[in-house]
């Protein structure tokens, strides 16, 4: 590799010291008369050329990054909802079906769609619903209203939380934050909270229900995880990102018999697909295709000089790649207008010729199985098996349903559940995620979870039915009994809404609202801004939410102590920031016993 190819961890120990202004988010560039950067410990530096103090700067930067990945997480939305109405209305989207009709029937039901029996009827009128939960002026949320539990809505509606829609609270965001606009960090903040609480249980929640309806439901499957699973005797094309919709074409592409000729005509066996970050794991629960790595693990992924092709959509793409995959024979192919990057090859992806667009790009990756490096070439042996394609709904079912489920939880055999959840950080200890999940099983707590963690817990061999061998004694029996393993693969990082309907449901039919609850979250490794809004979003539904890296919140004590502490009395959640991970996992097993406590269920 040539000199000035950097890896994510080369480029990090070259970009130290980093600012202490932006890590504790008192640095404001929100205005031309700035940059600010504030010191609040020197009164003639305390406050920006506005007159914003500290309070008010890291609040305002702390909801723009909300806003941002909420903006994402609707954006991803917004285009399957647009998939959606082709194939309802316009049928341009011809690639393209209903292949879990109950889901689209649930959906209805939970938008007040009332009536219809035939299936493009059905679609319409679920579209149309859809885009008022985006676009109405000021809507109140049908799908919150049937999908939360109504003690945690009225608390949001007492607050003013309760979100009106995605776009409508994005805005809001990005307009109190703008000079001259709102100065109280409080309000800041709850804007933020209310703008999460629009992408978890509104853009997140349809984009999970969408990509069901249209990919099928996730089912129960067996596969491999790690830079392992690529051939050296095949055609290797990755697809990366996060929307299914082009990644299932390529698979499908990949699989008939005229493109798997043309791969033995070039000389190889055969053509392999696998997944990277979260296309990969939208892939991996509905078709059980193999998985190459995580967000660390992209550059990697190209060092082993067998991947003909990387297919990326939108999000979590590293630049980079492009300058990796000169050092090789790589293609780094983007799709997206939205995604663009230069050095790339552009193929445009649309519904309407969403299969012949598919075929170009695995044509021109076995075009490419020859231009191969063979002294570049190194196998990497290591995979470790997962069991994925868990949802809400068959994880209940596999439990015998939410009443049993209940049941255990009530008896003490399940002690509690922790969602996992977040990204990779080249910042934290790799092994962050990995240290807090055995320390909770082996405490009796059920770990669900999504995204990058998922593909970390496999590659630590926690995915499987045998891990339960380190778990509690009573957890241990549960799962051998059930034939599940100890740590729960719920999906991408959007599919983080399953976890929010599962919470929902074992809420509602106790009668207990979920800050009740011995529930929590952990976000080891927090990354993007996406992540940010997930795990406000959880602490919007009452969750204690962890993580090992600070937000930039630090420049303001009152900001931390309103995200830390006094949210929790209004909410029922908060932020715990604790950089040990064996400490880390104490606190949220003695939160989890707290809770059972004041319940006065057996610990």
């Amino acid at each position: 590799m040539k000199s000035n190819k950097f890896l994510i961890h080369q480029r990090l120990q070259l970009q130290k010291p980093q600012c202490k202004f932006g890590d504790s988010g008192i640095c404001c560039t929100n205005c031309l008369m700035g940059p600010c950067r504030i010191n609040p410990k020197n009164e003639k530096l305390s406050k920006g050329t506005c007159g914003a103090n500290g309070d008010i700067i890291v609040a305002r930067n702390f909801i723009r990054m909300i806003a941002a990945g909420t903006a994402a997480h609707t954006d991803h939305t917004r285009d399957l909802i647009f998939l959606l109405k082709k194939l309802g209305k316009e049928k341009t989207a011809k690639s393209y079906k209903v292949l879990n009709p109950s889901k689209l029937q649930s959906l209805a039901k939970k938008l007040k769609v009332k009536g219809e029996t035939n299936k493009n009827s059905l679609l319409k009128k679920v579209s149309k619903a859809l885009e008022k939960e985006f676009y109405n002026f000021n809507p109140t949320s049908k799908l919150i209203n049937s999908t939360a539990p109504k003690k945690r809505v009225k608390t949001w509606k007492r607050l003013k939380v309760f979100p009106r829609n995605p776009d409508r609270e994005i805005c809001e965001c990005l307009h109190r934050s703008h000079i001259g606009v709102d100065a109280n960090p409080e309000s800041l903040l709850l804007q933020g909270i209310r703008t999460s609480l629009a992408d978890g249980w509104i853009s997140s929640m349809i984009a999970t229900y969408i990509s069901d309806i249209l990919f099928g439901a996730p089912k129960l499957t067996k596969s491999k995880i790690g830079l392992g699973v690529f051939k050296r005797d095949y055609v290797n094309i990755i697809v990366h990102g996060h929307n299914p919709a082009l990644s299932t074409k390529i698979v499908e592409a990949a699989l008939n018999k005229k493109n798997e000729k043309l791969a033995l005509e070039a000389g190889a066996k055969g053509i392999n697909v696998v997944g990277m970050c979260c296309s990969g794991n939208e892939l991996l629960m509905r078709t059980g295709i193999p998985f190459a790595g995580n967000f660390l693990m992209q550059e990697l992924a190209i060092t082993t000089g067998m991947v003909e092709s990387i297919v990326v959509d939108y999000q979590c793409i590293l630049p980079s790649l492009v300058d990796i995959a000169q050092c090789y024979h790589t293609l780094i192919i983007t799709t997206e207008d939205k995604a663009q990057i230069p050095g790339s090859i552009k193929i445009e992806f649309n519904y309407e010729k969403a299969e012949e667009i598919a075929e170009k790009i695995v044509k021109l990756s076995i075009e490419n199985f020859n231009n191969r490096q063979e002294h570049l070439i190194q196998e990497v042996k290591f995979t470790k098996e997962v069991i994925a394609g868990f949802s809400a709904e068959n994880l209940i079912e596999t439990f015998g349903g939410v009443e049993k489920l209940t049941k255990l939880f009530k008896t003490g055999k399940l002690k509690g559940i922790v969602a996992m959840v977040g990204c990779n950080n080249p910042k934290a200890e790799q092994n962050n995620h990995v240290v807090i999940t055995k320390e909770l099983i082996k405490k009796g707590i059920l770990v669900v979870g999504t995204g990058c963690w998922g593909i970390t817990a496999t590659m630590e061999g926690l995915m499987t039915v045998e891990a339960s061998q380190l778990a509690s004694r009573e957890l241990k029996d549960l799962c051998e009994s059930l034939e599940i393993p100890p740590c729960i693969h719920m999906g991408s990082c959007v599919d983080c809404s399953r976890i929010l309907l599962l919470f929902s449901e074992i809420s509602k039919v106790l009668g207990i609202d979920i800050p009740d609850l011995p529930l929590a979250c952990s976000a080891p490794e927090w990354m993007s801004e996406k992540a940010i809004s997930i795990g406000t979003y959880f602490l919007g539904t009452g969750l204690l939410v962890h993580s090992c890296i600070s937000p930039p919140i630090s420049g303001s004590q009152k900001v931390k102590e309103f995200l830390t502490s006094e949210i929790e009395k209004k909410l029922g959640g908060k932020f715990l920031i604790e950089k040990n991970p064996p400490h880390a996992a104490h606190l949220i097993y003695n939160h989890i016993i707290n809770k059972r406590k004041k319940l006065n269920w057996p610990t």
